[in-house]
Formats: structure tokens, sequence, C-alpha cells
């Protein structure tokens, strides 16, 4: 992120081949709200802290406004959203209430190595090759 111009040229390249871009862990770290006018992005990825505040016992409303608010800004700008590190299902509920395109995290499966994780596509698609 030291070169924005270099960076920029580089990722142009990438999605000209048809690679879609990500920015991930976003609200944390070095995101920056810069960065989605700057980069030719396609998702942001929501940070999984942003995403462990969302239960069902939440005193404050905030953890909740702070996500739809990315995610309205998000889509607002024609980008994918990523909700990262859903655990519960009241978590998903309240990310497909939120309308965000996608999620991962432990309630789906914990990380697989690439053998089982050929195997779990293939149990939904068992046309799939496994080779």
């Amino acid at each position: 992120m030291e070169n924005v111009i270099l960076a920029t040229k580089m990722l142009n390249k990438l999605k000209n081949k048809n690679i879609k871009l990500s920015i991930d862990d976003f609200g944390t770290g070095y995101s920056s709200l810069s960065y989605l006018h700057q980069f030719p992005i396609n998702s942001l990825k929501i940070d999984r802290s942003f995403v462990s505040r969302l239960n069902s016992d939440a005193v404050s409303q905030e953890p909740f406004k702070i996500v739809s608010g990315i995610i309205a800004l998000a889509h607002n700008l024609g980008l994918e959203v990523v909700a990262e590190g859903i655990e519960t299902q009241y978590q998903m509920q309240q990310f497909r209430e939120f309308q965000c395109n996608k999620g991962q995290g432990y309630l789906f499966s914990k990380p697989l190595d690439s053998y089982r994780a050929a195997q779990l596509l293939h149990s939904f698609n068992p046309l799939c090759s496994l080779a």
C-alpha cells in the first residue's frame, strides 16, 4: 500500500484477466474507505470481529448498525459482501436480513484440506470430478 499507483495498475491487470478482487477484513487494520474508489475491487469481506458481535444477547444495537452500514455502502457501490466468521444460526439469519451476498465460517464448515474440500463439493454435485 506504499505505492497506490503501482498497486492499482497491478490490480487492474488482474481484474482484466477476470480475476475477482476482494478487500479482506474490511473495517479493521489497513482497510480503508479510500480503497473503495481507488482499487478495482469486486467485493468486501466483513471482518469476523464485527460478525462475532452479532448475537441475540447483544445489549447495544451498535454492531448491527455498523454491519448493516457496511453492507449498504458496499451494495451502493455495486460490490458483493462476504461475512467472515459466521458461527451461529442467529448470525446467519441476521446477514440474510441485511441482504449480505455470501458468508463463511464454522457454521458451514471448519477449514478443510484440498482433498476434504473436494469431497464436500462432490457431495453437493456428484457429477463433479474428484481428480
